[in-house]
């Protein structure tokens, strides 16, 4: 027998001495993948599908049934029915001819870093003042960790109400001492600045639960040594804190990306996209075009495709980084 036919029947039967010894594992996972495949794996092949189509309200229907004077259904082929038209949606949405691709690119890719940047430093801050011993310690933990518990709609609608041009609590303040009412939404980069605001409030105490766990995992030995060698505190925080702190600050750094670069709720409740949808992230635009108007769902699953894409480039991206830095992802 040659080599090319052993090797298929020594894989079958690893693979079956691996069923019948684990075959409790197989039937507990069957279920989960099952789940997945209906509820993620489904959707997601039909939207890319969806795609490279021309899908949208007017021609989602393959066939049309109108009553008959009988009380019975006339049902005919749709004439304008969805067709494939290959990658011209990409195209369309590249270069402008639909949508707004790249403003709403430019104004996720501020948002985005904007809102990480700002969650990692204050959730670091936050964190290293919790991780020292004072009076009030639990207090202070539970209190900032209630912008958390707060479902995101609900902080977004108490923000829009604070920064109200005509009476939030914002301008009443800035008023109060002299300096005049700020129209917040009458401008792209401050109605921007709400938003990034709000995000940030709600966003810093993920970090700072994440990053005080990571801080508890380091040994105290070795600031202790330090501090015996005559280490600043600066010193012990560059060259313990944050080394240690890597491995918790590499994964919550990636998954701050991709929740906000998906945050949908904070830039549709607080700016509405104002002012005159400058203000419109990718996530915002997919929204608008399979919701709002002639509903184009090919277009809403182009926005798709591309978030998805872009998204698990980072993901690449950062691992690969990840990795040659000694870190494993």
């Amino acid at each position: 027998m040659s080599a090319a036919a052993v090797a298929p029947t020594r894989d079958q039967g690893r693979f079956r001495r691996s069923f019948d010894k684990n075959w409790y594992a197989w039937v507990m996972v069957v279920p989960t993948v099952l789940v997945l495949g209906v509820l993620v794996l489904y959707p997601l092949f039909q939207g890319i599908y969806q795609s490279f189509t021309n899908l949208n309200e007017g021609n989602k229907q393959e066939v049309i049934c109108t009553k008959t004077l009988g009380g019975g259904e006339d049902c005919r082929d749709n004439p304008k029915k969805s067709q494939f038209v290959g990658v011209d949606n990409y195209v369309d949405l590249l270069t402008g001819t639909r949508g707004s691709f790249w403003l709403q690119f430019t104004n996720t890719i501020v948002w985005t870093v904007s809102c990480v940047f700002f969650h990692f430093t204050i959730g670091l801050g936050l964190a290293v003042m919790l991780n020292r011993r004072f009076k009030g310690r639990a207090f202070y933990r539970v209190l900032l960790i209630v912008p958390w518990a707060v479902p995101a709609f609900v902080s977004a609608f108490a923000w829009k109400f604070l920064f109200n041009p005509s009476f939030g609590l914002i301008n009443t303040m800035l008023s109060g001492v002299g300096i005049d009412p700020v129209a917040w939404f009458d401008y792209r980069w401050t109605s921007m600045f709400t938003a990034i605001v709000t995000n940030v409030w709600l966003g810093v105490p993920f970090m700072m639960v994440a990053i005080l766990g990571g801080l508890q995992s380091i040994p105290h030995d070795l600031y202790e040594a330090a501090e015996i060698d005559g280490a600043s505190p600066w010193q012990r925080f560059r060259n313990i804190t944050m080394p240690g702190l890597r491995p918790v600050s590499s994964t919550v750094i990636l998954l701050g990306t991709i929740w906000t670069f998906n945050m949908f709720p904070i830039i549709f409740f607080v700016t509405g996209g104002q002012p005159a949808g400058q203000t419109e992230i990718l996530v915002t635009g997919a929204y608008r075009a399979a919701f709002e108007g002639l509903r184009n769902y090919s277009l809403a699953a182009t926005y798709g495709v591309l978030i998805l894409s872009m998204l698990m480039v980072y993901a690449a991206a950062y691992r690969r980084v990840l990795r040659a830095q000694g870190e494993v992802f």
